[in-house]
């Protein structure tokens, strides 16, 4: 029984899947995030293994990774891997915890009776932490 071959994409297929524009994925290209196969016209070929490189490209980008963290990630003999990505994980955390702060003012705001929410001292007390040091 014979195997079919692993599926390819064109750059135009691939940015379409991913709602992005073609100059996107060559940029990328450009600054050694991918390198898709070419076929003997030069065009661009991207097979599984890339789509999957874009799929954590992008997922990245939405977690606020750099391009430059994202190379370091993808590069599995970057010495710096471990390190940018601590820094990756603690600026996740800090910023998961702003929204969860961010996330119970705005509960609060919502369910709150008061016609002026800053005057709200269960409102304020959402950026208590923030004003710290300017009570007097």
């Amino acid at each position: 029984m014979k195997s079919s071959p692993a599926p390819v994409w064109s750059v135009g297929d691939v940015a379409s899947r991913f709602d992005m524009p073609t100059s996107v994925l060559r940029h990328w290209e450009t600054v050694g995030l991918l390198s898709p196969d070419r076929d003997a016209a030069g065009r661009r070929r991207y097979g599984e293994d890339d789509v999957v490189r874009i799929a954590v490209i992008v997922r990245s980008k939405a977690a606020g990774m750099s391009l430059d963290q994202v190379a370091h990630l993808l590069d599995r003999d970057s010495a710096e891997r471990h390190s940018v990505l601590q820094a990756h994980l603690d600026d996740l955390d800090r910023r998961m915890a702003e929204m969860r702060h961010s996330k119970a003012m705005a509960e609060h705001a919502f369910n709150c009776t008061a016609h002026d929410i800053s005057t709200c001292p269960r409102f304020r007390a959402e950026v208590a932490d923030i004003l710290e040091g300017f009570s007097s």
